[in-house]
């Protein structure tokens, strides 16, 4: 569920999308979602489901963490293994499709923007998909943009031009992670970019086992 017309579609692009992130400034909100929410330390293992061009590897600490990129987008996947192919694994896949058993478990799961860009039952799948992977002590972290009550004309509507088309309410979000996890605590930044924006962030823990059962099914 992607908006791909117009000026969207040059987004597909790995290097032009690279450069519109960093004009936004989403670089500074991935940054303080790693040190703030995802804290990974030595020897984790992080799965970061639609890595894109793989930009999380650059700003990761340098403390030996094992690092796996899904993203569904081959273009995405050749660019990243060429930057960052001796920092991580990169992988082509769907959610619908990925091999929880194949990828193992991890410590900690990333998805940055990507509920939004998929209906109610493939973000549910995504969901538990990460429940399914992670370690009982582990983290499912997600931020994507989102309607709010208290959020400003210009930040509403910059959102409802984002190319994903299931753009949610914290809550709808909210409701999603908890078919998969005990525990989701949601936080509302309403100016996390250099533009008009407001962003959900989602820290999932306490994957349910009834999750990792539907993953695997």
């Amino acid at each position: 569920m992607t908006r791909r017309a117009g000026i969207r579609s040059v987004l597909s692009f790995p290097s032009v999308f690279r450069v519109y992130q960093r004009a936004v400034g989403a670089r500074n909100l991935k940054r303080s979602i790693i040190d703030r929410h995802l804290r990974p330390r030595s020897g984790d293992r992080l799965l970061d489901i639609g890595c894109g061009p793989g930009d999380l590897v650059d700003d990761l600490p340098d403390v030996g963490i094992e690092y796996v990129g899904l993203d569904v987008s081959g273009q995405y996947i050749e660019y990243a293994r060429a930057r960052f192919g001796e920092r991580g694994s990169f992988l082509v896949a769907d959610v619908l499709d990925a091999d929880a058993d194949a990828l193992g478990t991890f410590d900690l799961v990333h998805a940055h923007g990507l509920l939004h860009h998929l209906d109610d039952a493939v973000a549910s799948r995504a969901c538990a998909l990460a429940a399914k992977v992670l370690v009982p002590s582990g983290r499912f972290v997600t931020a994507d943009p989102c309607f709010h009550p208290d959020q400003s004309r210009l930040a509403r509507f910059t959102v409802s031009r984002d190319r994903g088309q299931a753009v949610r309410t914290p809550d709808r979000y909210c409701a999603l992670a908890e078919q998969s996890f005990a525990r989701v605590d949601v936080l509302v930044d309403q100016s996390p970019l250099r533009i008009p924006h407001t962003t959900a962030v989602l820290v999932c823990a306490e994957p349910e086992l009834q999750a990792r059962h539907l993953a695997g099914t």
